[in-house]
């Protein structure tokens, strides 16, 4: 008697090269290579890579990264947020509303700025599981209505849309130091000590390493980096997201809660762009109306950048991270090498036409069509 024996699609043997391929963190290492070793060419004496350079471009990194991290999650999920760069002004407003103007305890405004900003982030998510209207329709208004508050609420209260004195009022707060600090200091001055990095040779900071300690807005970055990829690859609810994004009528077939897991990415990216905005205004001690212009478009291009498709389903935190790295580098970069800073947005459209071309390739190699 004999048996036919089938080969099960799913564990179908693949060729070490076709698994390197539908990676989708392979865009954002090309990327960064390429951006790496152009600057290592062109800008390796201009100080770029001494520890004060370093330190710029990490921190601007950092800064994408963030934002990013909420954005790959949401749009694996299959959904976009078009209201991040208002959240972002809006949250740093508030911020400065509760804390400076009425004279609220730092912590608690920063605790009340996060609370609205999340629950704006469910208002989005519930809207789009409950209408199903776009998520790209649903946030656009959010993104005006949010933005319109940050304009009408300081110049209703204070006559202006700048509100300075943060810095002030957060000297001494437990939560605003999570925020606002920096870690690492005695490390820093004993390498200055040592001579392996820069300091300080006159001036009443004669002796202090040019560099004194790392932001917590990095700290903030490489914790939900590395957070959002250990929940997306090792956890029920990272399985979920890619259920939810890939398609999410089957996954309500299988039990997966779909809609909550909509929303929660939702809320997530709200708080994602929470955190980027009070680390901003401590660090500058100041909050603007006109802060966070833009931002969502750059998150979704770092989170495409790193391997997200558009339509949902695939993708990787570490590769959104890769692509805010790369964005980081070349903004900080092309000062060094004395490009034109005008052609950074020129080289975002490049990367981003050739970032979706390879995503293209990649969809196709992983569902086999042509």
């Amino acid at each position: 008697m004999s048996e036919t024996l089938t080969t099960d699609e799913r564990v179908k043997e693949m060729s070490g090269l076709r698994r390197a391929l539908i990676r989708p963190e392979l865009g954002g290492i090309v990327g960064a290579v390429a951006v790496f070793t152009f600057f290592l060419l062109f800008a390796f004496d201009s100080g770029m890579f001494n520890a004060q350079g370093v330190l710029n471009w990490s921190t601007v990194s950092a800064q994408f990264m963030i934002i990013a991290v909420g954005a790959c999650l949401l749009m694996i999920a299959g959904e976009f947020d078009l209201s991040v760069g208002s959240m972002i002004g809006f949250a740093g407003m508030m911020v400065a509303i509760f804390g400076v103007v009425l004279g609220w305890p730092m912590w608690a405004a920063i605790l009340i700025t996060f609370a609205i900003c999340v629950a704006f982030g469910a208002l989005n998510g519930y809207i789009v599981v409950k209408t199903g209207l776009p998520s790209f329709i649903v946030t656009l208004a959010t993104l005006f209505i949010l933005r319109g508050f940050t304009i009408f609420i300081p110049q209703t209260i204070e006559s202006k849309t700048i509100i300075g004195g943060i810095r002030e009022a957060a000297e001494g707060d437990w939560l605003a130091a999570l925020f606002g600090a920096k870690i690492g200091g005695p490390i820093f001055q004993w390498l200055g000590d040592a001579g392996v990095i820069g300091v300080f040779d006159r001036g009443n900071r004669a002796g202090e390493p040019v560099v004194d300690g790392i932001p917590m807005l990095i700290i903030w970055a490489l914790v939900l980096v590395i957070g959002g990829h250990i929940v997306l690859t090792r956890t029920r609810f990272g399985n979920w997201i890619f259920a939810a994004g890939g398609d999410a009528q089957a996954a309500r077939y299988a039990g997966v809660p779909v809609d909550a897991v909509k929303i929660k990415m939702f809320m997530f990216t709200a708080f994602c762009a929470t955190v980027f905005a009070v680390c901003q205004v401590m660090e500058f001690g100041s909050a603007g109306a006109d802060r966070g212009l833009l931002k969502e478009f750059e998150a979704i291009i770092a989170v495409v950048i790193g391997g997200a498709l558009l339509t949902g389903g695939y993708g990787s935190v570490i590769g959104a991270a890769l692509g805010a790295l790369i964005f980081g580098v070349v903004q900080q970069g092309l000062f060094f090498a004395n490009v034109e800073s005008s052609l950074f947005r020129v080289f975002l459209g490049v990367i981003l036409l050739l970032a979706v071309i390879l995503n293209t390739y990649i969809r196709r190699l992983i569902t086999g069509e042509r």
